[in-house]
């Protein structure tokens, strides 16, 4: 009996070893990492244009009370419908009178924050519910799962249609509802992962030496998850931009006169035959943002996974 347990110890000693080499492969000290990651960036275009596209509009973003030509709620009769390139409204005036560039910049800033949140919030939901379900099996698997299936039957934007007509659509609450509403999915990712770890060698060895079930999954199983969730996360940004964007057009969002993409979408139908640049300035920004997290989210994934490396 103690020469088998020894084996195994030793056997899942070797088996974690080759793990942990797959899943830190750097360089020695700091120059040989960054040298890495650039190499990493510069080798998938679809990283290096998705990573340029996102810093692009969070700096932007971040920097839009200092680089705002104007108040984004002040209104100037003088530059009502103004054509974009006019002097101090280069992209035009709204409907009110409004400057089009300020209103952009400020929306970002909402527009960003709200699906960052809200992503943190299903990630943690998601990788919760679908480490411990594929981890543990058996009937705590069944009622997770279960569960998830419940959440994901729901029509999940006629749902949040249902939630923001009934309490509003300020940002606090637009982050917790599209957060707790988004996880099924990655609920399911993780458990297959998780399904395909337990087995380990190293699994078993911790069993052995004592260590607690939930002390395995979360101190040596849901780190070698983090570039998975990394890119799924890096995706769902995306998918909440679209949803906040959404219930803003439908004007269960955020209320104007506070500035988000998608009111601004809504605000220029009124001139969508005359000025069309008025839906199209902010349908295209809507568009580059979520191209950019989505070729992010690609990017990290294929960059990411050890599979994928070693088949380069």
């Amino acid at each position: 009996m103690g020469n088998a347990v020894t084996n195994v110890v030793v056997a899942a000693e070797r088996s974690k070893r080759v793990d942990e080499r797959l899943l830190t492969e750097t360089g020695q000290g700091f120059g040989a990492r960054l040298r890495q990651t650039l190499s990493l960036i510069l080798g998938s275009p679809a990283l290096a244009a998705g990573l340029s596209i996102t810093l692009l509009f969070t700096v932007l973003s971040l920097l839009a009370p200092v680089i705002a030509p104007h108040d984004p709620i002040a209104q100037n009769p003088d530059y009502r419908l103004a054509l974009p390139s006019t002097s101090g409204y280069w992209l035009g005036g709204d409907g009110l009178g409004r400057d089009v560039l300020s209103r952009l910049l400020f929306a970002g800033r909402i527009s960003l924050r709200i699906a960052l949140a809200s992503m943190v919030i299903t990630l943690v939901i998601g990788v919760l519910v679908g480490a411990f379900a594929g981890f543990f099996g058996g009937w705590i698997d069944r009622l997770l799962m279960r569960f998830t299936d419940l959440v994901d039957t729901f029509p999940t934007f006629f749902l949040l249609i249902l939630i923001a007509a009934t309490f509003g659509g300020s940002v606090g609450i637009l982050i917790v509802m599209i957060g707790v509403t988004s996880w099924p999915t990655n609920a399911r990712v993780v458990r297959a992962l998780m399904i395909s770890l337990r087995d380990r060698d190293y699994v078993a060895a911790s069993r052995v030496a004592g260590a607690r079930d939930s002390g395995i999954v979360l101190r040596h199983l849901l780190p070698q998850l983090i570039p998975v969730m990394i890119a799924s996360a890096t995706i769902r940004v995306s998918g909440n931009i679209m949803t906040e964007t959404g219930l803003s057009f439908l004007g269960l969002g955020i209320m104007p006169p506070t500035p988000s993409w998608g009111n601004m979408v809504d605000d220029g139908r009124d001139f969508l035959i005359q000025q069309w640049w008025q839906v199209a300035i902010p349908g295209a920004t809507i568009f580059i943002v979520v191209l950019g997290f989505n070729l992010l989210g690609e990017g990290l994934r294929d960059q990411l996974d050890p599979q994928s490396r070693r088949k380069r």
